[in-house]
């Protein structure tokens, strides 16, 4: 038996698989509310409450903590690092703690694991392809002014899975392709895979690159510092307008992708215009990739919760297709590459990189 414990812990909910090898057995998303939250001055200050949820679920399940044999969270802000799977060590620990890189709900994923894993006397617990996964080639860091980094923050759990999926595939090594991955959910970033890193990509946490059903995007950066200082907004709110209250969100008050497409199919012409803008600004962000691969790319991967939406996809396609092939991955199975991931270094078909 191979029993693996997948923790993916998002702003409003803690989603749990348990996994015996490849095969899952069981999966839940913990809905937490805001009144069970607010008591938390932290995101890392929920660690205990969320673990304890997480061994209420397991227990009322039947699912025996001395059966787990692996942990694996999803990983947080931590610092830079390349793609790998990585133990959770007390620097981590400090790191996630502090948020290094920021504050996100994920932060408490290592913490999570490493706390399971010990309370059940396994000696190590994992976290793999955070979001600060840093493969950035040096050209890629220069923003144009040296007050300002270029940094790579991005979905790099599902887009180095979906890529990895696709060598498999077709019968080769991830290492040895150029594909361009595109993940569409609320944020969406699209990397350069160039032999198996990410040489380039939008960091779409502070929403760089395409506008999303809840980021702006890149904006006029004259008009944005206008709305700064013009006394009306605070700094939080012009945060918020990039993150959160941007892109549909912005435009419609919802951040709902599947009921813009429905709007636009149905003869709403401003929700037409603002999603084929959407599909626009993608398939522009994949030509920069292109450019950036050289043109030497061997598939363009659309991926997320918005490549189930066919009008939106099709748009992309329509661009893009004199590129490369096009292959769609629909939605983000987040649990399923972080079990994978387990599962390697419980087959010792890779091993984990040490955090420093």
């Amino acid at each position: 038996m191979n029993r693996i414990l997948a923790i993916n812990p998002g702003s409003t909910s803690t989603k749990i698989a348990v996994f015996d090898g490849k095969e899952q057995l069981f999966v839940k998303n913990i809905k937490h509310s805001t009144e069970e939250l607010s008591g938390f001055n932290k995101i890392t200050d929920q660690t205990d409450f969320r673990k304890n949820v997480i061994l209420k679920e397991l227990e009322e399940n039947n699912i025996p903590l001395n059966s787990i044999e692996i942990v694996i969270g999803r990983g947080g802000l931590v610092k830079p690092i390349p793609s790998g799977i990585y133990e959770v060590n007390d620097l981590m620990k400090e790191h996630l703690h502090m948020g290094y890189s920021g504050e996100h709900a994920s932060n408490v994923g290592g913490l999570i694991a490493d706390n399971i894993a010990k309370s059940i006397g396994l000696s190590a617990s994992y976290i793999a392809d955070p979001v600060v996964v840093d493969e950035l080639q040096a050209v890629a860091r220069i923003s144009g002014h040296p007050l300002f980094d270029r940094k790579s923050i991005f979905h790099a759990l599902n887009q180095k899975a979906v890529a990895r999926n696709y060598a498999l595939e077709i019968g080769k090594s991830y290492e040895t392709l150029n594909l361009i991955v595109a993940h569409m959910g609320g944020g969406i970033s699209v990397g350069a895979h160039e032999k198996g890193r990410v040489i380039d990509v939008n960091q779409a946490l502070d929403g760089e690159g395409p506008f999303s059903p809840e980021r702006s995007g890149t904006l006029p950066t004259g008009q944005l510092v206008n709305v700064c200082f013009s006394g009306e907004y605070s700094k939080d709110d012009v945060k918020k307008m990039l993150v959160g209250k941007g892109g549909y969100v912005g435009y419609f008050g919802i951040n709902d992708a599947y009921q813009i497409e429905k709007d636009a199919q149905a003869g709403n012409e401003k929700a037409k215009l603002i999603e084929s803008a959407m599909a626009y600004q993608v398939a522009k962000a994949i030509g920069e990739a292109a450019v950036v691969l050289k043109g030497k790319i061997d598939a363009i991967l659309l991926t997320g919760g918005i490549a189930y939406g066919k009008p939106v996809v099709e748009e992309i396609t329509r661009y893009i297709d004199w590129i490369a092939p096009v292959k769609v991955y629909p939605g983000e199975d987040e649990m399923r590459a972080l079990a994978f991931n387990a599962y390697l270094i419980l087959t010792g078909e890779a091993e984990a990189e040490n955090y420093e």
